[in-house]
């Protein structure tokens, strides 16, 4: 059964770290880009983060460039989100997503086959 599932959300102070993970199964992850979007209530998704499936090149948004880090697992089929210094605006539902492209191409939801179901993370003190 095809299948990403993330998880490590929750409630984290602003200034503090948190690592999402976003575990696959079901197909070839080495085969897909993986994205990272979050959705805040009211505001429509945005793409945050990119990385490749092979080359594990990366690509992230202005709202968490240096802060955010992306990684992949490609053995143990799980791809990873560090956030560190998380602010107030970074709440909302993370999810994770498979491009049907080997390299990044952009942040097209359109673009990606296959999704998790999200996590919320909420920056708050």
């Amino acid at each position: 059964q095809l299948q990403l599932v993330e998880s490590g959300g929750g409630l984290v102070q602003p200034g503090g770290s948190a690592r999402l993970s976003c575990a696959t199964s079901g197909f070839a992850l080495d085969r897909h880009a993986i994205g990272w979007f979050r959705q805040a209530p009211g505001k429509e998704r945005e793409g945050i983060s990119c990385i490749g499936a092979v080359d594990g090149a990366t690509f992230y948004s202005d709202s968490v460039k240096g802060r955010f880090t992306t990684s992949r697992d490609n053995a143990n089929n799980t791809v990873y989100l560090q956030m560190n210094s998380l602010r107030l605006e970074d709440t909302g539902v993370y999810f994770c997503a498979a491009d049907h492209h080997i390299h990044c191409q952009g942040y097209d939801p359109a673009e990606y086959l296959y999704w998790g179901q999200g996590t919320q993370v909420t920056v708050s003190s």
